[in-house]
């Protein structure tokens, strides 16, 4: 009672705040403005705008003042350093606060990952809530390493207070037809959210899914598609990661039909360490929203105070009393380059970002690769004829499903520089199964690219133009228990370790970009297209989610099939 008493005196300027932004140019969310105002902080907390004393004054003339940018749907997994590293480049970028989908940890290792997550997120230099998993598997089709995660493992849950509610629901058809077992899920979050994840449904499906409770959407890549959302009353969430880029289309789309971006927000998805470092993060969208014409004050919306309404985060995603003081200090609001960030009232310093913040990898993460015997015999496929082709397409996750001649050798499919072997191999140790199917537009020529992340199982992915640089790229991924491997004249010669889970590395951010781009070069060289990131992109050619083909360790999956 006194420390609310004390900050209601500084609100009323009775009493001097404890520190005083003075003559800034804040961004206003409420009204769409930038004021030239003072803004007055106690603790962590903002206890006023406008004409303000502190205790500490920081001359802010000349600087924009804006909310800490808020990402509305993410992948911790995805960027490839542990929490505690990404956290760091995250608060250099602006982002203060995400949302958290642990969906690819608690795929490989159940409750244990989530429980790993959750344990960091007290630590961390950004805010994070989580999403509770919704469909693990992401479909029956393939094996994951956690089995089955139903209703009854997240309960545990529910109440907890980083726990925002239900994650990304990819099986949307189950959740269109009342399906029981997707049905107890929704129920359990039915006073929380609940995530969307259903690329390309339209008409009464869409009405379906926004009647079973699910309150947005990420997966949107077409004009049609987003307007469609939109009109069911769907929050939409922009996105713009390293694999699927749908920023441009869904905003020239949404100003061109002249419809309200109120119930839009930003989120990454999926987005590497390295290119947040060198573009930003939700940075970047704010960017590259204003440039198509978004009006300044709405990108900023967008990216930060929408985003919290959406979750009911209150007392985030705005610079006004009562919020929180986590502010990003600019000198160009179209540029959207950070100068300072402000987390909890205090403007980060590099001694912050050099802090450890890592917690300890429990033993049973760092060892979940578990690959069989693996021979030439393994990854044939037979053909004769026609058959089917997994098309990759430019800045895009998904595919196109052709049906083509492929070349062949004594009625098995051989490579060329056009075609690629893709091969899917489960790693779990559970079935020893592996998948085989064409891949064109790869490009990979003398050579092959593994990885362990393959979303969303997350079995061991591979793509090459020979069965013997592909074979020592999945031996270079069991032996480092998981990673991203580059192979050529049948052996490995570049590896990134991934041990944790086989999603994430131990380093730091330094090394892992600084490998990352090497290996980025090494893989240029090797053919592979500049419009095809060939690991994000590798990544998501086994996710059965997406339109319109993939291939899991049981072979090709057409996107529909039952």
């Amino acid at each position: 009672m006194l420390e609310r008493k004390r900050k209601l005196d500084c609100a009323n300027g009775r009493e001097k705040a404890d520190l005083v932004l003075k003559n800034g140019n804040v961004l206003n969310v409420f009204t769409e403005e930038v004021l030239k105002a003072d803004v007055a902080i106690c603790g962590d907390t903002i206890v006023g705008v406008g004409e303000y004393e502190g205790k500490e004054e920081i001359d802010c003339t000349g600087k924009y003042l804006v909310p800490g940018f808020i990402d509305a749907h993410m992948h911790i997994e995805s960027c490839m350093a542990a929490p505690g590293e990404l956290a760091k480049v995250l608060a250099k970028a602006g982002t203060t606060t995400i949302i958290a989908d642990p969906h690819e940890i608690v795929n490989v290792s159940g409750t244990k990952g989530m429980d790993y997550f959750l344990k960091c997120a007290a630590k961390l230099l950004v805010n994070v809530f989580f999403m509770v998993p919704s469909a693990v598997p992401a479909t029956d089709v393939e094996t994951n390493g956690c089995g089955e995660f139903l209703a009854s493992d997240m309960m545990k849950y529910v109440d907890n207070a980083r726990v925002l509610g239900l994650g990304e629901t990819m099986r949307f058809m189950e959740c269109c037809e009342g399906e029981k077992r997707m049905a107890d899920k929704l129920e359990l979050f039915a006073k929380k959210h609940i995530d969307g994840h259903a690329p390309g449904i339209r008409g009464k499906e869409v009405q379906a899914y926004r009647l079973a409770g699910v309150e947005n959407d990420h997966e949107c890549s077409t004009a049609e598609e987003v307007l469609d959302k939109l009109r069911a009353g769907l929050h939409i969430y922009v996105r713009e990661g390293s694999g699927a880029k749908n920023l441009e289309t869904l905003i020239k789309t949404m100003l061109d039909a002249g419809v309200c971006l109120d119930r839009c927000a930003f989120c990454t998805d999926d987005k590497h360490v390295e290119e947040i470092r060198k573009e930003g993060h939700i940075s970047t969208c704010i960017r590259k929203a204003i440039a198509l014409g978004v009006p300044v004050a709405k990108a900023y919306k967008m990216g930060s105070y929408q985003a919290a309404e959406f979750y009911g985060l209150k007392n985030y995603g705005a610079i006004g009393a009562g919020y929180r003081a986590d502010i990003v200090f600019l000198d160009d609001l179209e540029q959207v380059r950070p100068l300072d960030v402000m987390k909890d009232g205090r403007i980060l310093t590099e001694e912050d970002y050099a802090k450890d913040y890592s917690v300890p990898v429990p033993d049973e993460l760092l060892h979940t690769v578990h690959v069989g015997e693996v021979t030439k015999e393994k990854i044939r496929l037979s053909c004769d004829g026609k058959t089917d082709v997994i098309q990759m397409n430019p800045h895009q996750i998904v595919t196109t499903h052709l049906v083509e001649e492929v070349p062949t050798e004594n009625g098995y499919f051989k490579s060329d520089g056009v075609y690629n072997k893709i091969c899917v191999v489960e790693r779990h140790g559970k079935t020893g199964e592996i998948g085989v199917a064409p891949l064109k537009g790869f490009g990979v020529k003398g050579g092959a690219v593994a990885t362990s992340v393959a979303h969303d199982s997350h079995n061991l992915i591979v793509a090459g133009d020979n069965d013997e640089d592909i074979l020592a790229a999945i031996k270079g991924v069991e032996e480092n228990q998981g990673g991203y491997v580059i192979a050529s004249g049948g052996k490995v010669v570049d590896v990134l370790p991934l041990p944790i889970c086989g999603l994430m590395s131990e380093k730091s951010c330094d090394e892992i970009t600084e490998k990352v781009a090497d290996m980025l070069e090494k893989a240029k060289k090797l053919g592979i297209s500049e419009d095809i990131d060939p690991f994000i992109t590798l990544s998501f050619m086994a996710l059965t989610v997406i339109p319109e083909i993939r291939v899991t360790e049981r072979g090709v999956y057409l996107f529909g099939a039952k």
